[in-house]
C-alpha cells in the first residue's frame, strides 16, 4: 500500500509563484493586459461562478476609484452588511486586495486557492490580475459576503472585474493614463471606462467633463440605464480641515442632508470623491439596500480603520510634515500640487520615482521647480532608472539627486528636512508602496 503526500507551498512560496509565473501588469506592463474576458470567465466557470452569489457595486475611473470604493465599503460594513472589498494594486501586503469587513484575506486561503487552480493554469494561461479577481470572488462566496465593492483594475470594458452584473456602476472621473492601452483622447478613454455600463443598471458619474459626458450619456441611452451625475445632485462644503480629518456639509438635491459630516481622508480631492460616494449610496437605497444615516456618518468617519486604506494624502508625521500620496497621472498630480501650495512650509522636499513605460513629459511639467528632489527607482522590473529620471527632470528645471532605492531617498530627505519643511512622496504607486514600510523601518532605527 502506497501513501501519497501532498506538500503545500508556504504563503511566501505561493506569492513568489503568483508574482513570477504569471504575467503581472505591475511588473511587466502592457504585455500582461489581456484584451478579453475569456480567461476570467474560464476561471470562474471552474469555481462554479462565485460572482453570482453576492450583490456587487462596480467602480471604475482614472482617479478616485480606490477612495470611493473604500468609503462605500466602510459605510456598508457600518450598515451591518458582510462587505467584501476588492482593490488593486496592493501597497505592502498582497492581501490588501481582498478584504471582508476590513480584515485581510487569510494566508491559508491564498495558499489553498492557488493549489486548487494550479492544474488549470497551463491550459487557461491567466494573468496575475485574472487569478486575483477569481480568488477575490471565490473568497467572497466563502465568507458569505452580502455586498462586494469591486474596483476596476485598468480601463473597464476589458477589465477582468467586468464579469459581474452589479447593482450600480460608478465611474469616478476620466483623465490621461494608460493611454497605450485605453486611447490617447479623453473620449476614447471614457469609452473604455464606459464599458462597465450594463443594461438597466444605474450609473453614477463622479465628474462632468465636456469631452466625456456625451460618451456616458450615449452609453446609458443605449443600455436603457439611468444616469446620475453626482456633481449636479451633490454639493460638498468644506467646513474645517486638519491633518486627520475634514468636517463637511453635504447637500443632496439642494437640501442639506448630511450636516457636519466627518471624513477621515484629508486630500482635497476627497471632496469630489465623497460626493460620488454619497450619490452612490442614495442610488443603492433606491435599489432596496437599507443604509441608515448613522452608518454613513460612522463609516466615513472611520474609513481608514474599517478598510486599512492608505497612500492618499497620508500624513505620516507633522514636524517636518511628511505626506505620502499615490498620485501619478496628470489629473491626480495637478490636484495634489494644488493642495501642496496651500500648506505652510519653509522648504519642499519631494521623493519621487516612475515606471519606464509612462509618458512623463506632461506629468513632470506639473512638479514645482522650487522643491528639492530625491529621485529613486521603485524595485520592480518596470522601474525607471533614477539617473535617467533625474536627467528628464532637469530638462524641466527640477533639481535634485538620484538614489539607488526608495529607502535611501527617503532617508536622505528626512535627514535634510528641517522641522518646518514638508516632504512629499508621490509620482508612483510603487514608490509609495516602498516608502511606507521604509518610513516605519527608519523610525525604528532613529528611536
Amino acid at each position: 500500500m502506497s501513501i501519497c503526500y501532498v506538500i503545500m507551498m508556504t504563503y511566501k512560496e505561493t506569492l513568489d509563484y503568483l508574482f513570477t509565473h504569471l504575467p503581472m501588469y505591475q511588473r511587466i506592463g502592457a504585455a500582461a493586459y489581456k484584451k478579453d474576458l475569456t480567461n476570467t470567465l474560464a476561471l470562474l466557470q471552474i469555481l462554479d461562478n462565485p460572482q453570482d452569489t453576492f450583490t456587487s457595486i462596480h467602480i471604475g475611473g482614472t482617479n478616485g476609484k480606490g477612495s470611493v470604493s473604500n468609503m462605500l465599503a466602510a459605510v456598508c460594513a457600518e450598515a451591518g452588511y458582510t462587505t467584501g472589498l476588492y482593490t488593486s494594486p496592493h501597497l505592502v501586503d498582497f492581501r490588501e486586495r481582498i478584504r471582508v469587513n476590513g480584515f485581510l484575506c487569510e494566508e491559508e486561503f491564498v495558499i489553498t486557492f492557488v493549489e486548487k487552480i494550479k492544474p488549470h493554469i497551463d491550459s487557461i494561461q491567466p494573468s496575475f490580475f485574472e487569478i486575483t479577481v477569481a480568488m477575490a470572488f471565490d473568497y467572497f462566496r466563502y465568507k458569505n459576503v452580502q455586498i462586494a465593492i469591486v474596483e476596476v483594475g485598468l480601463g473597464g470594458r476589458l477589465d477582468s472585474t467586468n464579469v459581474i452584473l452589479p447593482l450600480v456602476s460608478v465611474i469616478t472621473n476620466i483623465s490621461f493614463d494608460h493611454m497605450q492601452m485605453l486611447g490617447n483622447t479623453l473620449p476614447l478613454i471614457a469609452s473604455e471606462k464606459a464599458g462597465i455600463i450594463k443594461p438597466n443598471i444605474p450609473v453614477i458619474i463622479g465628474e462632468i467633463h465636456n469631452e466625456t459626458i456625451p460618451v456616458f450619456e450615449q452609453k446609458t441611452i443605449d443600455n436603457n440605464a439611468a444616469l446620475y451625475p453626482a456633481p449636479e445632485n451633490v454639493q460638498v462644503e468644506l467646513l474645517e480641515y486638519n491633518f486627520n480629518s475634514m468636517e463637511l456639509n453635504v447637500s443632496y438635491l439642494n437640501q442639506l442632508t448630511y450636516p457636519n459630516l466627518i471624513l477621515d481622508l484629508t486630500g482635497e480631492y476627497q471632496l469630489q470623491n465623497v460626493g460620488t460616494a454619497i450619490q452612490t449610496i442614495e442610488v443603492m437605497r433606491l435599489q432596496g439596500i437599507e443604509i441608515p444615516d448613522e452608518a454613513i456618518y460612522e463609516g466615513l468617519r472611520n474609513v481608514q480603520s474599517h478598510t486599512g486604506f492608505a497612500g492618499r494624502w497620508q500624513v505620516l508625521q507633522e514636524n517636518p510634515l511628511l505626506v505620502a500620496d499615490c498620485a501619478h497621472n496628470t489629473g491626480g498630480l495637478s490636484i495634489l500640487f494644488k493642495q501642496v501650495k496651500e500648506q505652510s512650509f519653509q522648504q519642499l522636499h519631494i521623493v519621487t520615482g516612475a515606471v519606464n513605460d509612462k509618458d512623463l513629459d506632461a506629468g513632470l511639467n506639473l512638479f514645482p521647480a522650487h522643491a528639492i528632489y530625491y529621485f529613486c527607482k521603485p524595485d520592480i522590473p518596470r522601474g525607471l532608472d533614477a539617473v535617467q529620471l533625474q536627467e528628464l527632470a532637469l530638462s524641466k528645471g527640477l533639481k535634485g539627486s538620484s538614489f539607488p532605492s526608495v529607502f535611501a531617498a527617503l532617508q536622505q530627505a528626512l535627514q535634510n528636512a528641517g522641522k518646518n519643511d514638508m516632504i512629499l512622496i508621490c509620482g508612483s504607486i510603487f514608490v509609495v508602496a516602498e516608502a511606507l514600510p521604509a518610513y516605519t523601518a527608519l523610525t525604528k532605527l532613529n528611536s
